[in-house]
């Protein structure tokens, strides 16, 4: 009789790695063509992924061999709150040329992602980053908290907007894993400080212990009337309550998330539940207790449960949040009124609030990179070699250039159009608020293609907006070429799913806020059909929505065989 599986495969991995050594320091050797699966699993902490270069699969080499696996690796900074200086991104943009495809991308999380990395060139990426800016690739990936979200708008003399950008930061700083293997693996000498790794002295990890989380963790921070970073789609979300310009406390979300696995009808996508309010000087306690109570309780034998939405649901929010409150040491009290509301893009000129401007520059699906008319790794070069600006990343993919000197308004949009780079008045409201992952050819999950393929879609539903005179409706459209849904696919008005190579399943009824999973519409869509399947739509919206109401909310009051009722007319 076989013994009872307690924990998956992975849970006993990372019991026997070492703080997440494993055997990565023997594998960096070139002789090793790539890194074992095992080692796959512990560099995502480190803040790496292996992938390989999908579209080279059944190609041939010079001497007409079939090529295997074309390995590289993709390198992640973690950046709290989407916060970095002008140097820090210059630095990125010389390593994306120096190790990576000669494109930089900013993720849909505020983060930053080399992609193309070569295997032998990873401890020098990795050890660049550490030496030449302020950032870190150290729990970007993995089973642990990742990148702490926040409203990028950098409002000076303005509390509000210091705090929540202070949480992030601190929230970041509570949860970093403390193993030293990233400093013995990557940070040492050029062989790396193979004697510590070896010896391997284990150090304290005070919120993740040995095996640390069943699976990752993700944190926002937003304001109801600006929910620019999706918190209600994250694993814990925090509303800030503001009274006398001052953040007072925050409204807690719990058991948001994304990702569906298409053969485990057991997994869903799912919005935050609204579990209580906490001051604001109790915030981080009140995290770590609802971290400590999902990593004692939570699924470590199915991965695919293994995620806080999957506990809060099976338990009620009424226990989870009893059995929080066990962990925080005192009762949690209800929640505030208050309720997300509204989003901003942050795309454009503003006024700073200390005599400066901040800029938000577009950046279609993250992707920085020269091509065509639009060279825009080489514009922003630039522009950040003559201004020197601090920069924040939005949830949104775009950038924002902060503190910027009104007299220095007309050389930067100079070279802006010299650069091909348009400003956001030249944009659709439905492009500026359109995101894709990144799929093919690097994404070993993806069946389809993502953000190769979403200007196209953009393309097309501009045409249709225009003949249904909705040229200027705000309308989010999210991409992904799986199910996994990096790029938040399930909560916005429009979510495109890949299901098969070159065919979507497109999700209706959410909205711009994120407050609202969506349902499915229509599976098995052809790419270049997804535009005349939205038309009749959004015709049939135009002709009955409410006043003042969103696309996706007309969608979400109609219902599904309304719709398809109408479509079919």
């Amino acid at each position: 009789m076989s013994e009872e599986v307690t924990v998956s495969k992975v849970e006993v991995l990372k019991a026997g790695s070492r703080q997440l050594r494993g055997t990565i320091a023997e594998q960096l050797d070139p002789a090793n063509e790539c890194f074992t699966d095992d080692n796959v699993g512990f560099l995502k902490h480190h803040g790496t992924y292996q992938q390989d270069n999908r579209d080279d699969r059944g190609g041939k080499s010079d001497d007409g061999s079939k090529m295997g696996k074309s390995y590289m690796m993709m390198v992640r900074s973690r950046i709290p709150g989407g916060r970095l200086t002008a140097g820090d991104l210059l630095a990125e943009l010389d390593m994306c040329d120096e190790f990576g495809n000669g494109t930089l991308r900013i993720t849909s999380r505020q983060g930053l992602q080399l992609h193309g990395v070569l295997k032998d060139d990873l401890r020098p990426t990795i050890r660049s980053i550490s030496e030449k800016t302020t950032l870190t690739t150290l729990g970007a990936c993995g089973d642990v908290n990742r990148n702490v979200m926040c409203c990028p708008a950098p409002i000076r003399n303005n509390a509000v907007h210091d705090q929540l950008q202070e949480l992030s930061q601190q929230i970041a700083h509570h949860f970093r894993p403390h193993t030293t293997a990233y400093q013995e693996i990557w940070l040492q000498d050029d062989e790396g400080d193979k004697e510590k790794v070896a010896e391997f002295t284990p150090v304290e990890e005070p919120i993740y212990g040995e095996c640390y989380l069943p699976r990752k963790f993700k944190i926002g921070i937003a304001l109801p009337e600006d929910n620019c970073v999706d918190i209600l789609t994250y694993d814990l979300g925090l509303l800030a309550i503001v009274e006398n310009d001052q953040i007072v406390g925050y409204n807690v979300y719990v058991g948001g998330g994304q990702g569906v696995t298409p053969a485990a009808k057991k997994t869903y996508a799912a919005v935050g539940l609204k579990m209580t309010f906490v001051p604001a000087d109790k915030a981080i306690a009140v995290a770590e207790a609802i971290v400590r109570c999902w990593s004692d309780n939570g699924n470590r034998v199915d991965r695919k449960q293994a995620r806080i939405k999957y506990l809060v649901r099976e338990w009620g929010l009424e226990k989870f949040k009893s059995k929080v409150e066990e962990y925080f040491g005192s009762p949690l009290p209800e929640p505030r009124a208050q309720e997300v509301c509204d989003v901003d893009d942050h795309m454009g000129w503003h006024e700073q609030g200390d005599g400066k401007l901040y800029l938000g520059i577009n950046v279609e699906n993250g992707r920085i990179k020269d091509d065509g008319d639009l060279q825009l790794k080489t514009g922003l070069r630039a522009i950040l070699n003559q201004y020197s600006h601090p920069v924040r990343l939005t949830a949104l993919q775009g950038l924002i250039l902060c503190d910027v000197d009104p007299a220095d308004r007309d050389g930067i949009e100079q070279l802006m159009v010299k650069h091909g780079i348009k400003k956001a008045d030249e944009l659709s409201l439905v492009r500026r608020f359109s995101m894709a992952c990144p799929a093919l050819p690097t994404c070993g999950l993806s069946v389809t293609e993502s953000e190769r393929v979403m200007p196209r879609v953009i393309d097309d539903l501009e045409v249709e907006l225009d003949k249904h005179g909705l040229k200027d409706e705000r309308i989010a459209v999210h991409m992904t070429g799986c199910p996994n849904g990096c790029a938040r696919p399930y909560s916005p008005d429009i979510g495109l799913v890949g299901k098969s190579r070159g065919k979507y399943t497109l999700y209706l009824g959410g909205n711009t806020l994120g407050t609202r999973i969506g349902f499915i519409y229509q599976d098995q869509v052809p790419l270049e059909e997804i535009g005349s399947t939205v038309s009749p739509l959004l015709g049939y919206f135009k002709s009955e929505r409410t006043d003042g109401e969103s696309f996706g909310d007309f969608c979400a009051r109609k219902g599904l065989e309304d719709l398809q009722q109408h479509a079919a007319v």
